[in-house]
């Protein structure tokens, strides 16, 4: 088989499926956060070779520019290492195939030295650097197996893939098949892959395509036809091997610490003089022409570019003649083949520039025949030339030789140095002109002119009043100013009506499910109206008064009562006493019930008694029902017939020391029960913390009350022995608390009491209760889930509604889910009545509740919001009564998707913010920039950071492999746990993984902080001798949370060091610390580390689903929380789970002979009844009983009988908690939905799905079935880890996923174990390799990395802000205090002046695109670059196309709609395809196969001419940006001479006091390009400051510029062809397939979509064509009058949001008559008829695109 053959079989079997699906995503922020990944050696290193501005191997030029080069490395390696990433960089000498790939000899050992060098200088500067390098052999190498033992934490390797198997030769194929092979063996041993090249650097971000990983140890011998394409592929090696090269094969193998000896510059030329000498005798045709004049000329130019700058060293590229390019070719080929071998064991690092070789030639072939070479380049470098020469024994040389060999040469004309003379358009404005008076730019005094005719640009003004998705509706309400929208129908009006009642129905619904932190169910609080404004708020002097402290009483005497007083008095102890008897006789009926119970009965009986209201309501009741609770467990201990055993012991000693110490802290004590609670302690062993104990209880201690009932005597009368001795503890009190009793420890942290809560608050949650009460202040407040967080923000809200009455808090959270609860709690908590005015209200993209202008708490996500902010007509009417902004989740303004919606919301907010979160990585970095935000608005700003859980978290592996074949599920009621298939993890095990230190979060439990002491102890660490326990900690009180974690620090202390020698390679002590007994599960530790880490396959994953919700069953840790990350998988695993049910219930049916008679007594009496019913309507037809009395029917129970039901051995579902009439209910009202039947089945079985593509009804009552109780199995993506309400007892992560990372791990694992509801949560890992489990625990968060939020369009939205806003207060305070930032991101290097230079040029680009007039007031096209401003760059790529008509002339052609649907597939909605799926060959299989092009077609050529001419402009724009802004800086730029990470510096500055003055450097001096802007390295390959494009400026700019190239409209991406090297991915042709077929199906199989991500991306492409729509209506139909604001107005209804029974009013139909061209006649103005054709095809395509999208779900 051939390699093309093996490489086309390996990709058609295995690669192309592997790439379909594909995730994009970024790699650090999404992905690996800061857990370690490895970048491959070779695939950096072509990445930089294969750079076409580099000058190293190229066929026009003779250039080896080795600096340039080592700058390109090291600016790639800063740009992973800026952004936070931690890796390692790995060279496998298998790889280097594709590195040194080609036929032409030169090009391929130019590149062979190159890498060379580059390696040698990787490590040599490694350490300072920060990196790792590591050269292994194969992925079979001994030594990658021990670096994967040792350093188990590659996360994946970044590579290149080789590319497409298109057009290549047996040769190439030869390297691609060798680095397919490489992938495929990577992923099966279990590490997942991304591609280097086609990454994209945006922001902080670093986006890439991602293979997911699955090990399995025999993927090569189960692959099909495997052993002849692995046979195919050694081959295919040893031809790579064969090929024969100018160098030596050997002599291409990297070794990190070469053995031999340090070669130092000066030895290495030497060598290579010597081994020329070598060649010639070898060869004597070597001497001919000049050979030794062109060596020697090369020894003079490696010993000059010492004395050089980077700037005399960057020269035009020389042109040579042919026979003259042959000569020096030839020679260098020589050389550099030479030089590849003397490198090949040495560490030196030798500086090269060919571009200087040839300068110098050509200076020496003009004058070296009249001036003495020592004249020409100066004594010293004559000198130190002589002397290499001359230890050689080279021969002597004729350099006049030089002119007749190489002929004259001529240089290439110089480019132009840069924009220099560029002027700007005028522009003034009185605010920005102020703002902006720093930047010295150069202003025309002419007006911007245009030499062709603009469509859409005769300068009509723009205004915004009016939604972006229905101009007919105005922004602002009629009560503040605007007009007022009426319907067109009236069924409209009463469709509206009846969704806001269907909506507030289940609003009601979810809000009673509510409970706060202490479980209890929410009690509503009524607020009376102030009477108040927030303008009468703001200007009064007293302002908001701060809510009282405690009143601390007055000592003396109290004044006498008045009468009124007494009788209020009288009546309240009346009431008291006839409560008290109540009580009293209701308590003596249980106790008179219990009497007649068994022991275990009363436990279970007094145990429900709790639920009702009298157990902590009545003090004494209270009390006395907890004495008999541990009455009744002591008596069971007392039964028990083997009562000293430790289990026995253990078990009943926790529960009663548990009740006993909890009875102290309670009221209603008396002298009775003291004592014994006193004997109890003694009994237990616990004496001696009786003392404390008691004088904690004396303030709650009552007056004698003697006991309804008689408790078991425990201690002798007169000796006060105990009379159960068995019942003492055997072991220290102190080490019996660590091993058993952590989850019941006192948990408070310096909690006190605070009338302003309800409870009392913790330290820090005092400090954020400070922060509140000062009106301007802001805070950030991060600690984890279960820590208390939820009562700051409605303590926010409660204080705004009693400050006025049109004060505004909003609450912003990430998702709709979080939206719709916390309105619920908002609901459930708050009730005010504003006339004309709600409480509160909500506003999404896809609905509103209420008027979100008309209430005082908004609840919302960030894009409306931000919206809301940058509206010109709220700017002065809403946006100032804003009091508080509330951002939950703040973590999430560091993600891919809307970070930097987040962050403009805190640049524009008005008001100080509340900032809340769990997860925030390094928080200290973000808040520093957050502060500094909130100080130029002149805010206080105040950061808490709580770091410690409520509830510590404890760690299972479950193995479903493990599972034994053929397992059967009998039904839930089998409780034996014989083999219990969930292993404990203690979180020191993790360690193992090869982890070097400890993540901040990675806590210890009690009874782990106690193992790891007996562990180190036993191993012989002295470290822990002031550790012991006992010692430790008081003997006399009992231990709290807070001082386990004084424990916990000190013993990690002790761990600490280990790991540091661990990861040095001295791994004895760490590894047999971990391998000890109590620390390693004794079970998993039997198991082979290949079985371990092999993940199951999808039929036993799925299988064993059902097996471990029974074992969470048995062992009483449901309800459970399943994570799956994939939507569609998630509804797989319910729909297995589902039928694993049903399947065990019908076999058990079919054999259960009690079931059987249970149905047949049923039948006979279902027969029985109807006849009864029968002969009861006789005797009521003839009056013969009253109708009441045949209603009458005897309750027994067949009549609630119900075999459809599930048995409840079959079902997860807690009937208790909710009625089955109910459910019956809830169901019936969601079958008119699209949910399938089956998932209405799951529930009746205690199961639900919940993800955001179910429909939002679902969604709700799977929330609230779960928090009731019903429902303790939900399978869920991420969507219930975002703060929402869903108390869990245990979190399952079900198998691996690219997003289950550092951040998604922790906030899934928070679901478990939330405050009020559990001490101990429990976290599962399900089906995933045990390496991967220890890599989540000893995960860090990744640190949170902002966006540049200034892009063009915010600037020009930030100018309709003002204009549109008459330059209100908010909106100058807003816009100056943004311009005045000093760090305008905390993810960005750009300062204050930059930020104002970036700022003016972008001002620049907005008059020039005809955006902005002369005085920055909004005109023309505004509408569309604004209102799909989250597509920048593309925004302004339609603008231009509209404006130069080649849309006017797409819209009048012959095939207009689909031509159109074309080009803004192009703009809009792009998806990559990866190359490997895209190629000719696979694409053509597929459209035989279905309806999709796959493929998007091309461009259409003349919008693409358009774009590439505009792109120009731009460039021209910010090149002229960076080169105003580097002539004026240019003192504190300074030099430009070192590399970005190693800042190792080349050539001699131009700054020192000593400057060579030979000839040759005044003339390399004379001839230098010389750059302002670009860097110096980039340069030396002969590019001056005339850049191709954005990215090539943004790239190859000179240090101490930061131009962010993504924050500038720059179109390289639209306009890039799949030929183009730099961009390899052609685009996804699905939105252009879905328009022209309308098959989701299609989308999935052939276009790659995943199933779960297909609604949301056509509906995202739905919403900008009805935004272009409407804005181009605008301009056509109401030019110069009113525009549009919010794009969150209801043009495309999530169908997931639908409420039952109701369609939306506002959703798009065909026949609308806003929304189409149907109901309106053409413009009468033939000048406008072209215009009008757009707007009638865009209005085509986009309900041509809308009904084919809401046919897919309807």
């Amino acid at each position: 088989m051939t390699a093309r053959k093996a490489l086309a079989l390996l990709d058609g079997a295995w690669y192309r499926g592997v790439v379909k699906y594909a995730r994009w995503m970024d790699l650090i922020g999404d992905y690996a956060g800061s857990e370690r990944f490895i970048v491959d050696g070779e695939s950096l290193l072509q990445e930089v070779l294969n750079d076409p501005l580099l000058a190293i191997g190229r066929a026009e030029d003779p250039g080896f520019q080795i600096v340039h080069a080592l700058y390109s490395m090291e600016h790639l390696l800063k740009e992973l290492m800026q952004r936070n990433a931690v890796f390692d960089v790995v060279f496998w000498h298998d790889n280097h195939y594709l590195t040194l790939n080609g036929d032409e000899q030169y090009a391929v050992t130019s590149r062979a030295l190159a890498r060379r060098l580059l390696f040698n200088h990787l490590v040599k500067n490694a350490g300072e650097i920060g990196l790792k390098v590591y050269v292994f052999e194969t992925l079979s190498d001994p030594a990658w197996d021990s670096y994967r033992k040792m350093y188990q934490v590659t996360m994946f390797v970044m590579l290149n893939d080789g590319g497409t198997p298109a057009d290549i030769d047996e040769l190439e194929a030869c390297s691609l098949l060798v680095q397919r092979e490489f992938i495929f063996t990577l992923l099966a041993q279990g590490v997942s892959v991304s591609h280097l090249r086609g990454a994209e650097f945006i922001d902080s971000k670093v986006f890439s395509f991602v293979l997911e990983q699955r090990y399995n140890a025999q993927a090569k011998e189960k692959f099909p036809v495997g052993p002849k394409l692995w046979h195919s592929v050694e081959k295919a090696r040893d031809v790579l091997r064969s090929v024969p090269r100018p160098f030596r094969s050997q002599d291409t193998r990297l070794v990190v610490s070469p053995s031999s000896k340090a070669f130092d510059v000066g030895l290495v030329l030497q060598e290579l003089v010597e081994a020329s000498k070598h060649a010639v005798a070898t060869d004597p045709a070597f001497c001919s022409g000049a050979f030794w004049e062109l060596l020697y000329a090369y020894l003079v130019h490696l010993l000059l570019l010492d004395s050089l700058s980077l700037g005399d060293r960057s020269g035009p590229v020389e042109a040579w003649d042919v026979e003259s390019d042959k000569v020096s070719r030839a020679f260098l080929l020589h050389v550099y083949a030479e030089l590849v071998t003397i490198l090949a064991h040495s560490t030196v690092v030798l500086d090269m520039d060919g571009m200087v070789f040839a300068r110098l030639l050509r200076f020496l072939a003009m004058h070296v025949t009249i001036t003495p070479i020592s004249s020409l380049i100066g004594d010293d470098i004559h000198s130190r030339a002589q002397s290499i020469w001359s230890t050689a024994a080279a021969p002597k040389v004729n350099l006049g030789k030089l002119a007749t060999v190489l002929g004259t040469a001529s240089p290439v004309e110089h480019e132009a140095p840069g924009p220099a003379g560029y002027k700007l358009i005028p522009f003034q404005n009185e605010f920005f002109d102020a703002e902006l008076v720093s930047v010295h730019v150069s202003v025309s005094d002419e007006p911007v002119t245009s030499g062709q005719r603009r469509e859409f640009s005769d300068g009509t003004p723009f205004q915004e009043v009016a939604h972006w998705h229905n101009d007919r509706r105005a922004i602002l309400p009629k009560h503040l100013g605007g007009e007022d929208y009426k319907r067109d129908e009236e069924w409209q009006r009463l469709k509206t009506l009846r969704r806001e009642q269907w909506h507030m129905r289940d609003m009601q619904r979810v809000a009673a499910t509510l409970t706060g932190a202490s479980g209890t169910s929410l009690q509503q609080i009524r607020i009376t109206p102030t009477g108040r404004t927030v303008e009468e708020v703001i200007n009064s002097s007293a302002g908001p008064t701060r809510p009282a402290r405690p009143i601390i009483e007055q000592k003396g005497k109290q004044p006498p009562l008045r009468s009124a007083d007494k009788i209020r008095q009288q009546n309240a102890d009346d009431k008291k006493a006839k409560d008290d008897a109540t009580s009293q006789n209701w308590w003596r009926e249980q106790l008179a019930r219990m009497e007649k119970m068994t022991d275990a009965q009363k436990d279970t009986h007094v145990s429900s008694l709790f639920r009702n209201p009298r157990s902590y309501q009545v003090d004494w009741l209270s009390a006395e029902m907890r004495v008999y609770q541990a009455d009744v467990k002591l008596r069971l201990w007392t039964a028990e017939a083997t009562p000293d055993e430790a289990t026995v012991r253990d078990a009943y000693s926790v529960a009663i020391i548990q009740l006993a110490k909890n009875l102290y802290s309670s009221r209603g004590l008396t002298p009775s029960i003291l004592l014994w609670l006193k004997s109890v302690f003694l009994s237990l062993g616990f004496e001696n913390y009786v003392a404390p104990l008691e004088v904690s209880a004396v303030s709650r201690v009552s007056s004698e009350r003697a006991l309804s009932f008689k408790p078991l005597k425990l201690v002798k009368s007169k000796s006060q022995q105990p009379i159960y001795p068995f019942m003492h503890i055997v072991e220290n009190p102190v080490t019996w608390q660590l091993r058993l009793f952590g989850e019941y420890m006192d948990r408070s942290m310096d909690s006190q009491p605070d009338s302003r809560v309800a409870f009392q608050p913790d330290g820090w949650q005092r400090r954020v209760l400070d922060c509140l009460d000062r009106p301007k202040c802001s805070v950030l407040v991060v600690a984890p889930t279960s820590a208390g967080k939820t009562f700051i923000s409605f303590y926010a809200m409660e204080k705004v509604l009693r400050e006025s009455d049109n004060g505004i808090l909003v609450y912003v959270a990430p998702t709709k889910a979080l939206v719709n609860q916390v309105a619920a709690e908002v609901y459930a908590r708050f009730s005010k009545d504003i006339d004309g005015r709600s409480c509160w209200a909500i506003h999404t993209r896809d609905y509103r509740t209420h008027d979100p202008q008309k209430c005082q708490i908004l609840v919302t996500v960030p894009e409306v919001l931000a919206i809301m902010l940058l509206s010109p007509p709220l700017a002065s009417k809403w946006t100032p009564r804003i009091r508080r902004i509330i951002l939950d989740e703040i973590h999430t303004i560091g993600q891919q998707e809307g970070g930097v919606v987040w962050e403009q919301i805190l640049l524009l907010a008005p008001c100080p913010i509340i900032g809340l979160s769990a997860t925030v990585g390094e928080p200290e970095a973000f808040n520093s920039w957050l502060q500094s935000v909130q100080t130029s608005k002149g805010l206080e700003h105040e950061f808490i950071h709580h770091p410690h859980r409520y509830s510590h978290l404890r760690k299972y592996a479950y193995l479903p492999q493990l599972l034994a074949d053929g397992k059967q599920f009998r039904g839930l009621d089998k409780t034996s746990l014989a083999d219990p298939m969930m292993r404990y993890i203690h979180p020191m095990s993790a360690l193992s993984f090869g982890a070097i230190s400890l993540p901040p979060d990675l806590s210890l439990e009690s009874q782990d902080a106690l193992v790891l002491y007996q562990a180190l102890q036993s191993t012989g660490n002295t470290a822990v001798a002031q550790m012991d326990p006992v010692n430790f900690f008081s003997s006399e009180v009992f231990i709290r949370q807070r001082d386990i974690l004084s424990y916990e620090e000190s013993i990690k202390s002790a761990v600490v060091p280990l790991l540091k020698e661990n990861g040095s390679g001295a791994a004895v002590a760490i590894n047999k610390l971990v391998s000890h007994p109590q620390i390693q599960d004794p079970i998993m530790s039997r198991i082979d580390s290949d079985v371990l880490n092999t993940p199951p396959d999808n039929n036993t994953f799925m299988s064993g689903l059902i097996h471990l919700l029974w074992e969470l069953h048995v062992r009483g840790n449901l309800p459970a929380i399943l994570f799956d990350f994939d939507r569609h998988e998630c509804e797989l695993m319910a729909h297995r789970i589902l039928d694993d049910l049903t399947t065990a219930e019908e076999e058990w049916r079919d054999t259960d002979a009690r079931w059987k008679n249970k149905i047949q007594a049923w039948q006979t009496w279902k027969t029985a009844q109807q006849a009864r019913n029968r002969q009861q309507e006789k005797l009521v037809r003839k009056k013969k009983v009253m109708e009441e009395e045949s209603q009458t029917q005897e309750t027994v129970w067949q009549s609630s009988f119900d075999p459809s039901i599930p048995s409840a051995q079959f079902s997860f579902a807690n009937t208790a908690a909710y009625s089955a009439e109910d459910l019956r209910e809830d169901i019936d009202q969601l079958r008119w939905t699209s949910i399938k039947p089956w998932f209405f089945e799951a529930l009746w079985r205690g199961v639900g799905v919940h993800h955001s593509g179910m429909n939002k009804q679902y969604r709700s009552l799977i929330e609230r079935l779960f928090r009731i109780g019903f429902l303790r199995v939900v399978i869920a993506t991420g969507t219930l880890a975002l703060g929402i309400n869903a108390p869990a007892k245990t979190s399952v992560f079900c198998g691996d996923s690219p997003f289950l990372t550092a951040l998604t791990y922790r906030q899934c694992a928070g679901r478990a174990g939330r405050r009020g509801f559990d001490l101990l949560g429990r976290v599962v890992f399900y089906g995933l390799p045990i390496d991967r489990i220890h890599r989540l625990m000893l995960s860090r968060l990744p640190r949170l990395t902002g966006t540049f939020p200034l892009s063009s369009t915010l600037v020009l939205r930030l100018f309709d802000l003002l204009h549109g806003s008459k330059y209100s207060p908010y909106a100058v305070r807003a816009v100056r205090s943004i311009v005045r930032l000093p760090q305008i991101s905390f993810g960005s290097e750009i300062g204050g002046s930059q930020l104002l230079h970036h700022l003016r040029f972008s001002i620049e680009y907005l008059r020039r695109a005809h955006l902005l007039d002369g005085e920055g007031n909004p005109m023309n096209l505004f509408a569309i670059a604004s209102h799909i401003y989250h597509t920048e760059p593309s925004n302004f790529a339609l603008v231009a196309l509209l404006q130069s008509g080649v849309v006017h002339d797409i819209c009048n052609g012959p095939n207009a709609q689909e031509e159109l649907v074309v080009l803004l597939c192009h703009l809009f909605g792009r998806r990559n395809l990866p190359e490997a799926y895209a190629t000719a060959d696979n694409v053509r299989d597929l459209i035989r196969s279905g309806p999709s092009r796959v493929v998007l077609p091309r461009m259409d050529a003349r919008a693409r001419d358009v774009l590439l001419a505009h792109q120009e402009e731009t460039t021209r724009i910010f090149t002229a940006y960076a080169f105003e802004f580097a002539s004026q800086h240019a003192t504190a730029l300074g030099q430009d001479d070192s590399l970005p990470l190693s800042q190792t510096v080349f050539g001699a500055s131009r700054d020192t006091d000593v400057t060579p003055t030979s000839p040759l450097h005044v003339y390399l001096n004379s001839t230098a390009i010389s750059p302002i802007v670009r860097s110096p390295f980039v340069a030396n390959s002969g590019h001056s400051d005339r850049f191709a494009n954005i990215e090539d400026l943004a790239s190859t700019v000179r240090r101490g510029i930061h131009l962010n190239g993504h924050a500038i409209p720059s179109f390289e991406r639209i306009t890039a062809t799949p030929e183009d090297s730099r961009k390899p991915f052609v685009l996804n042709a699905y939105l252009y397939d879905f328009y022209m077929h309308g098959q989701d199906a299609a989308l999935v199989n052939m276009n790659g979509i995943r199933r779960g991500d297909v609604w949301y991306v056509l509906q995202d492409f739905h919403l900008t064509l009805t935004a272009i729509r409407s804005a181009v209506h605008q301009m056509i139909v109401k030019r110069g009058g009113q525009q549009v604001l919010d794009s969150q107005f209801l043009e495309t209804l999530d169908p997931a949001e639908q409420d039952a029974d109701v369609e939306d009013p506002e959703r798009p139909v065909v026949s609308d008559s806003e929304s189409s061209t149907s109901g309106e006649e053409a413009p009468k103005d033939d000048s406008k008829k072209r215009d009008w054709k757009v707007y009638q095809v865009l209005d085509t395509v986009t309900e041509e695109f809308g009904r084919k999208f809401r046919a897919m779900w309807a």
